[in-house]
């Protein structure tokens, strides 16, 4: 269901047919409607769903009926997942946490949620072929507990961004602990070992991930800033409890300047990516 555009789309139709299984592929217009993502999860026996958190709290929260024997695991990535919807799926099918971003070709870490106790979900363990390493400031290694920046390395990393050498120099760093020429990713995201297991804690800049997109938010700022009529703007990440993550906006007008918030969104709407817009203002 993911367009064939986004990089998690390679593993939506890989993982299945190299273990010898059957992908089912939605209409071009159904991944934003959850009954009829649930209809086809029901009609065509889905054992595994691969969708980010929100999407899962969506399609739990129009679904009359418990999800069929068949769905054996459901795979959720891209975003942070509340532990109150692993609660939501308890006695379903399994369910995964991932973690990856798109430098080291999507999931890097899993973390089998049904066993834990935490409040927090972790992100889990490295999978196969990839190294996973908690720095400080001096790509130092941190004492369990502590909070550290996440680099990752390994066979599937990329080799750095295509025409952008000084962000593939800003990212892409020299590996203190591997082989001469070996570089780490260094991702932004801060996280530290807890009982054995790797957690999210945030971000050591202001992007943040929403349905699996990157979004800076001072991207969305300056956008609304540069509207007509605008002197001071901000963009957050807000959890509706029925929505799920919505980006939101906020604007302080000029002074004597009245702004309408549905104008205020569908001006700045040609100005950012799809996702990068507001939900309201």
């Amino acid at each position: 269901h993911t367009a064939a555009t986004f990089d998690l789309s390679v593993w939506e139709f890989w993982s299945a047919l190299v273990c010898g299984g059957r992908v089912v592929v939605a209409d071009a217009d159904g991944h934003g409607d959850p009954a009829y993502l649930n209809d086809l999860v029901d009609a065509h026996d889905v054992s595994v769903l691969h969708a980010v958190p929100s999407q899962v709290h969506a399609l739990i929260a129009v679904r009359d009926r418990a999800f069929r024997p068949a769905l054996r695991a459901v795979l959720a990535i891209g975003e942070t997942l509340p532990r109150a919807l692993a609660k939501q799926l308890g006695g379903g099918p399994a369910l995964f946490n991932l973690y990856g971003p798109t430098e080291a070709t999507v999931s890097v870490t899993m973390h089998d949620v049904a066993p834990s106790t935490s409040e927090v979900v972790p992100i889990g363990l490295p999978v196969w072929n990839t190294d996973v390493h908690v720095l400080d400031r001096r790509l130092n290694r941190v004492p369990d507990g502590v909070v550290g920046e996440l680099y990752l390395g390994g066979g599937q990393l990329a080799r750095g961004y295509l025409g952008r050498p000084d962000l593939t120099a800003e990212r892409f760093v020299a590996h203190r602990f591997g082989a001469p020429g070996e570089r780490i990713y260094r991702t932004g995201d801060l996280v530290r070992w807890q009982r054995g297991e790797l957690e999210f804690v945030g971000r050591s800049d202001t992007q943040v991930k929403l349905r699996g997109f990157r979004i800076e938010l001072g991207e969305v700022e300056a956008a609304l800033a540069g509207l007509a009529g605008v002197d001071q703007s901000v963009a957050i990440v807000h959890d509706d409890e029925r929505l799920g993550p919505q980006l939101l906006g906020y604007v302080v007008a000029h002074h004597g300047v009245e702004l309408d918030p549905v104008t205020v969104r569908a001006a700045v709407a040609p100005l950012l990516p799809n996702y990068m817009v507001p939900a309201a203002v």
